[in-house]
């Protein structure tokens, strides 16, 4: 890694370290960000990096959110008994407890999304194109209407989550961190990633995937695998949001495909489809607006939403990443001969 590189990531990693310090007032929207971050992130693994474009991966952020409150209430008490409407009582957990539900549910969550990814991309794998992203769509649907039926886990009125033991803001402060490190975590991960001869087989599959199969790459294989370690990380990233909107319902909440299973891929197309910053840089820019239009533009959100999608799809189609690309070669190690020197070459 270069020198350069280095200073870079230095920085942004102290920034990050440093933001909730910085800007105390604004510990629940950075949190969100890099919950943006991750979503982003995770959706370009398989519609960027792989070419398979799903609205779909809000059913794992939703079922992670599920998992990690399953774990979090079933350690300490019956979970049937915790969300019957009349069941009454008063449920306290300790230090130890919360902290242990945190963890155990987290990473359950990521396990059984990455296993639930592998068990329904043997079906929707089938597909490709708009079928694809119809197919997945229509699992998160389903699950939300499903879950809102299933009494067990609360049905349609939802489940709490148990209460923070400490102060109030410290817990802002602990969700932020949690959310900054799996978004570091996963950035590390597919920097590396797509260095290797992984990487570039789902490139392979994105650019031609008949070609792909012709030059031996096992697709399926390599579809289901990446499309695993995507769930991962978004079950993993529903799960710490259960706990940070401490309770929650599951067509508005969990499997709001409207709203975060949009925005997620929204970000993507506005930084870069197929970059390793293109998302991240989507994820913050998309953020930034979208607290603007909420705080100033109320009513008009959506509108201004939806004006900024067609910009983009219509201008951008290569997201900021590409433009910029475009604009700056060098930049990006890409070295550009001035027309002077072409002509000098020439003669």
């Amino acid at each position: 890694m270069s020198a350069k590189k280095l200073v870079l990531y230095g920085t942004l990693l102290a920034l990050t370290i440093a933001a909730p310090f910085l800007f105390p007032n604004f510990k629940t929207q950075l949190a969100t960000l890099w919950l943006m971050i991750i979503v982003a992130l995770s959706w370009d693994m398989t519609g960027g990096q792989m070419g398979y474009n799903s609205l779909g991966n809000i059913f794992f952020y939703g079922t992670g959110m599920y998992v990690a409150a399953v774990v979090t209430i079933g350690i300490v008490y019956d979970v049937g008994e915790y969300t019957q409407a009349s069941g009454g009582g008063i449920y306290v957990w300790t230090w130890g407890q919360y902290f242990a539900g945190m963890a155990l549910g987290t990473l359950a969550a990521g396990l059984f999304c990455a296993l639930c990814a592998f068990l329904i991309g043997w079906i929707t794998f089938g597909l490709r194109g708009p079928y694809f992203a119809i197919g997945t769509l229509g699992v998160a649907i389903a699950a939300g209407e499903l879950v809102s039926n299933w009494e067990w886990v609360g049905g349609g009125q939802g489940i709490s989550m148990p209460n923070y033991p400490g102060d109030f803001d410290q817990f802002k402060l602990v969700i932020y961190y949690l959310y900054a490190v799996l978004g570091v975590i996963l950035f590390m991960f597919v920097a590396w990633l797509y260095q290797t001869r992984f990487g570039a087989a789902i490139n392979a599959i994105r650019d031609d995937e008949g070609k792909a199969e012709a030059m031996g790459i096992h697709t399926l294989r390599y579809k289901l695998i990446t499309w695993a370690m995507s769930a991962f990380f978004v079950g993993a990233a529903g799960a710490i949001s259960a706990f940070q909107l401490i309770h929650f319902e599951p067509l508005e909440t969990a499997y709001q495909t409207i709203n975060l299973g949009i925005f997620m891929v929204v970000c993507v197309l506005l930084g870069g489809k197929g970059t390793l910053w293109g998302p991240v840089v989507g994820a913050v820019m998309f953020q930034v607006f979208k607290e603007a239009t909420w705080n100033y533009f109320l009513g008009w959100q959506w509108v201004a939403l939806g004006a900024l999608i067609v910009v983009v799809v219509v201008f951008f189609q290569d997201g900021f990443m590409g433009w910029l690309r475009y604009k700056r070669p060098e930049w990006f190690g890409i070295r550009v001969e001035s027309k002077d020197a072409a002509t000098e070459g020439a003669s």
